[in-house]
């Protein structure tokens, strides 16, 4: 029986070997991952999980005993260094050398690293890890100011769950306005006025030239302005790199991320990805995308262990992304980039209100805060290739599942 190896044991690596599985894959499946911890989410890192609001062992996907129950050779702590395509063989960092069928790359992304002097200070941090959070953790309670680079969805969660602990929280952003990369201007509008009236400090267009500090921890930061603003404590979100180095030395196409087709297969057909590290013909973009979301790497995950299962199923599924901010959760539906138009339905100022994005006319994707059930009522439709005009999606009376 054909085996498989997947590189990368996180949120789309778990789900190829556990879909995998599911398909009734008799294999052998050897899930490689370079942390010490068992496959674990990452979204509640920086909220529920900083918070105190949830445990680590709530974090795993799976019961330890899962593995080994379904015959996953979990390698913990242990990292892929090549890749031989033509004798189908993966070298891990200790020198051992595996064989496989299939392979997989769900080998993620990795933070963007700021390149600016100070930035090694201590206290200057990035959150992506389970340890990350840890070390974040373990210095915030004894600080009283706190730096955010980056307004994000990253950033934005991590400053209210600072400023909910009681911390001085200044954002630097610097873009124009904040989640710029990820939402239209309204939404960025909205969510500034929100921390702001939880007193956090929202700096636009702030470039950081410099973390200054003393004793070898940070201090302050400096801006490409000369301003400098004293803080205890900083953390960094200023983005991921897709990590395709393993691919591309060993002749995968690469482009923004693992070139894949619509079963997670590359340019080599014994090798797939999926997840963070992949780049797709998404439905629902405007050509190949590369998108960095909980659903896209389950998703984009089961697509790829039905194919290595023999049972082609393309990915197609409509994006979905989600942020837990305050008392507010975000969740969005489709792509608004390169929308022309939008409208909002329900009152912004009660905190639960919807903004529907068309594109000349045509509903391309919605932006929910608190109102699940237009979420849910998005995704249907945009699944179905329908949508409301302008005029409907404005008036809260007309139903929007009459459009099904």
């Amino acid at each position: 029986m054909a085996g498989v190896i997947i590189i990368g044991a996180g949120q789309a690596g778990f789900q190829v070997a556990d879909s995998l599985r599911q398909h009734g894959f008799g294999g052998t499946i050897t899930l490689v991952g370079e942390e010490p911890n068992h496959p674990y989410q990452r979204p509640p890192l920086s909220k529920a999980y900083l918070l105190g609001d949830s445990e680590a062992e709530r974090l795993k996907f799976r019961a330890d005993d899962f593995y080994e129950k379904h015959a996953i050779d979990l390698k913990l702590s242990t990292t892929a260094t090549a890749i031989d395509p033509e004798d189908k063989t993966v070298t891990l960092a200790g020198g051992a050398v595996l064989t496989y069928d299939a392979l997989v790359l769900a080998t993620g992304a990795r933070v963007r690293r700021i390149p600016v002097p100070g930035a090694d200070l201590a206290g200057v941090h990035y959150l992506k890890t389970l340890q990350d959070i840890d070390r974040i953790e373990a210095e915030l309670a004894d600080v009283e100011s706190v730096s955010v680079v980056g307004a994000g969805f990253i950033g934005l969660e991590f400053a209210a769950v600072a400023s909910k602990l009681g911390k001085t929280v200044t954002v630097f952003e610097a873009l124009g306005r904040v989640l710029a990369r990820v939402s239209p201007p309204v939404i960025s509008d909205y969510y500034t006025r929100i921390h702001e009236a939880h007193g956090v400090r929202i700096m636009t267009n702030a470039g950081v030239a410099e973390f200054t500090g003393t004793d070898g921890h940070i201090s302050g930061i400096k801006l490409a302005d000369g301003e400098e603003i004293a803080c205890d404590l900083a953390v960094i979100g200023i983005g991921v790199l897709p990590n395709v180095e393993l691919a591309a030395d060993a002749g995968l196409t690469c482009d923004n991320g693992i070139v894949v087709d619509a079963c997670g297969r590359t340019s080599d057909p014994a090798i797939f990805a999926a997840g963070d590290c992949a780049c797709y013909e998404n439905p629902f973009a405007d050509g190949r995308i590369r998108l960095e979301s909980v659903q896209n790497a389950c998703d984009q995950g089961r697509a790829v262990a039905a194919a290595i299962a023999g049972k082609d199923e393309p990915y197609v599924a409509v994006p979905w992304f989600w942020s837990d901010q305050y008392d507010l959760k975000l969740q969005i539906a489709g792509l608004s980039q390169g929308c022309d138009q939008f409208v909002v339905r329900g009152d912004m100022e009660t905190n639960r209100f919807s903004v529907f994005h068309f594109r000349e006319g045509v509903f391309r994707a919605l932006d929910a805060v608190n109102k699940g059930a237009d979420y849910l009522m998005a995704r249907k439709l945009l699944a179905a290739g329908k949508g409301p005009t302008p005029e409907q999606a404005a008036d809260s009376e007309f139903p929007l599942k009459s459009l099904l």
